[in-house]
C-alpha cells in the first residue's frame, strides 16, 4: 500500500511538470504560428481582440495590463525590489526631535508578497490572455463571427454567472486569508521581535534559526522554548481529545436517557439543557472562573462548612494538574447540551425496524446500543468529530476566559502557561510579547499539526471507509 501511494506522488509530480511543460510549449506554438494581431498580443494585451471586433473582452485585458503596469511602476517595484534585505535604512531622530524615516520591514514584507500574488494574477490573465487570442483567429478562420458586447455580458449574468458571483467571494479569500497565510509564514523566516518594531527599527531574513529553537530543550533542569512547545502539544492534544469525546458521549447519553421512553417531561429537559447554550460563554466562564478562585463562592461554602481550613483552599486554578481537571470539567457545561441536540435529531431517524429485529434475536439494551445506535451515530456524525477535534486544538474562548493560560511556572519558558494551548500561547506571544517571529514558527505548527490528524482521521471515519453503511 505504502509503495503504491509512493508510487502515485511521484506520478502526480510528473503529471504536473508535465503539464507544465506542455503548457509552455503551446504558448510558443501559438506565438509561432499565430497571425500578427496575436503575436502583438503577447506584449499588449487584448490587442487582437480590438481589431477583430471583441472590443468589451479587448478593454478589460488591457485595462489589467495598465493596471499592473501602473501598479508596479508606482508602487509594487519598490517594495520588491528590497525584499530580498527587508530594507537597508533605519529610521533616525535628527536634532531638536525631528523623525527621519527609512525603510518598513513590515511594510516591505506585506506588499513585496501582495506584489508577488498580483504578479502570478496578472501571469494567469496573460496566459488566457493568450488562448483567447487564439480561440478568436480560430472562429474568424472558420468563417463565424465573434461574440458581440452584449452577448459577453449576457453571457456573464447567464451561462458564466457562477464565475461572476464568485469573482468577489475568491477575491476576499485571497485578501484576508491566503496573503496573510504567507505572510505569517514568511514572518517566521525573520527576526521580528520587540528588539526589531517597525518602522523605528528593521528586522532581517534569519532562516531556520526561529525553528531551530524548536529543538532547543537547553540544560537539564531549566525551561528551554522546545520543552515548553512539546509539553502545550501534549495538552493540546490531550485537551482536544478529552473536550470532544467527552462531550460527544456524555451528551449521547443524555440524549438517549431523555429519548427513552417513560421518561416525563422531555421537552422541559431539553429546555433546561438548551438554556445553557443560550447564554453567552463569555459571561458562564468567567462566572465560573470567579466560583472555583480562593476566595470564591465554592471555597467560602467549604470553609463555612467546616469540610476545609481558612489558608488551604482547594488551588482550582493554581495547581497545575486541578486546573486542567477544572476546565476539561467546565467544557461538559458548554458542549453536551449541543451535542444532546444532535444526537437527538439523529436517534428519531434510526429505523426502528434495527431493533426490532435485535430484540427478536434476543439483544440486550448493551448489544443495541454497541451494534446498532452506537455505529450508526459514528457513521453519520464521524465528520462532526473530526471538526470539533481540530476545532478544539483551536479553541481559544474556554481556555483564555476561564484561565488564561495560568497558572504560569518555572518549568515553562516564554510566559507559557500549563493549561495553554498553542492557539493562546500563540495570542499571548503575538499580543503581550510581540514576539511575533516565534508566534509565526507556533503558528505553522498548529496548522501542520491540524494538517496531519485531519488527514489521517478523515481516512479512519466510517463514513469514508464505507459509503454505503446504512443505507
Amino acid at each position: 500500500m505504502k509503495e503504491d501511494e509512493k508510487k502515485s506522488r511521484e506520478n502526480g509530480f510528473k503529471r504536473f511538470f508535465a503539464s507544465v511543460g506542455a503548457e509552455f510549449k503551446n504558448i510558443g506554438n501559438i506565438f509561432v504560428k499565430g497571425d500578427w494581431k496575436t503575436k502583438v498580443s503577447f506584449f499588449v494585451m487584448g490587442f487582437g481582440s480590438f481589431l477583430r471586433g471583441a472590443w468589451l473582452r479587448g478593454i478589460a485585458l488591457l485595462a489589467t495590463e495598465v493596471a499592473y503596469i501602473c501598479y508596479m511602476v508606482f508602487f509594487g517595484a519598490q517594495y520588491i525590489s528590497k525584499l530580498g534585505t527587508l530594507g537597508t535604512v533605519e529610521t533616525q531622530k535628527a536634532r531638536g526631535g525631528k523623525v527621519i524615516y527609512g525603510d518598513n520591514s513590515f511594510f516591505i514584507l506585506l506588499f513585496g508578497i501582495v506584489t508577488i500574488v498580483l504578479t502570478l494574477v496578472f501571469l494567469v490573465v496573460w496566459v488566457i490572455n493568450v488562448h483567447e487570442q487564439k480561440n478568436e483567429e480560430e472562429v474568424i478562420k472558420s468563417g463565424k463571427r465573434l461574440p458581440y458586447a452584449g452577448d459577453d455580458i449576457a453571457t456573464l449574468l447567464d451561462k458564466h454567472f457562477d464565475k461572476t458571483l464568485l469573482a468577489l467571494p475568491v477575491l476576499g479569500v485571497f485578501v484576508f486569508t491566503v496573503v496573510p497565510i504567507i505572510f505569517m509564514i514568511c514572518v517566521a523566516f525573520t527576526d521580528y521581535d520587540k528588539n526589531h518594531q517597525a518602522p523605528m527599527k528593521l528586522f532581517h531574513w534569519i532562516g531556520f534559526e526561529n525553528f531551530g529553537e524548536l529543538v532547543n530543550f537547553g540544560a537539564s533542569g531549566s525551561a528551554s522554548f522546545g520543552g515548553t512547545f512539546l509539553k502545550v502539544l501534549l495538552w493540546t492534544l490531550v485537551w482536544a481529545f478529552f473536550a470532544t469525546f467527552l462531550n460527544y458521549f456524555l451528551g449521547l447519553a443524555v440524549a438517549i436517557l431523555i429519548n427513552k421512553k417513560g421518561i416525563k417531561f422531555k421537552k422541559m429537559w431539553r429546555t433546561i439543557l438548551v438554556l445553557t447554550i443560550a447564554v453567552p460563554q463569555f459571561v458562564s466562564l468567567l462566572y465560573v472562573y470567579k466560583m472555583f478562585t480562593n476566595d470564591g463562592l465554592v471555597n467560602s461554602y467549604l470553609v463555612a462548612w467546616g469540610l476545609i481550613e481558612k489558608g488551604n483552599e482547594i488551588p482550582f486554578w493554581t495547581d497545575p494538574t486541578l486546573s486542567k481537571i477544572m476546565v476539561i470539567i467546565v467544557n461538559l457545561w458548554i458542549g453536551i447540551p449541543y451535542l444532546m441536540l444532535v444526537a437527538t435529531g439523529i436517534l428519531m431517524n434510526i429505523p426502528e425496524d434495527y431493533y426490532e429485529a435485535a430484540r427478536i434475536d434476543g439483544a440486550n439494551s448493551w448489544q443495541m446500543f454497541r451494534n446498532i445506535t452506537l455505529p450508526y451515530m459514528l457513521f453519520v456524525t464521524g465528520p462532526y468529530l473530526l471538526t470539533s477535534f481540530t476545532g478544539n486544538i483551536n479553541n481559544f474562548n474556554v481556555i483564555y476566559l476561564l484561565t488564561q493560560g495560568k497558572p504560569l511556572g518555572n518549568d515553562l519558558s516564554n510566559n507559557a502557561g500549563h493549561t495553554d494551548l498553542l492557539v493562546t500561547w500563540l495570542y499571548k506571544m503575538t499580543v503581550n510579547d510581540t514576539n511575533y517571529r516565534m508566534a509565526a514558527v507556533i503558528g505553522i505548527m498548529v496548522f501542520a499539526v491540524v494538517a496531519i490528524v485531519s488527514l489521517v482521521v478523515y481516512n479512519m471515519l466510517p463514513s469514508v471507509k464505507d459509503e454505503e453503511g446504512f443505507q
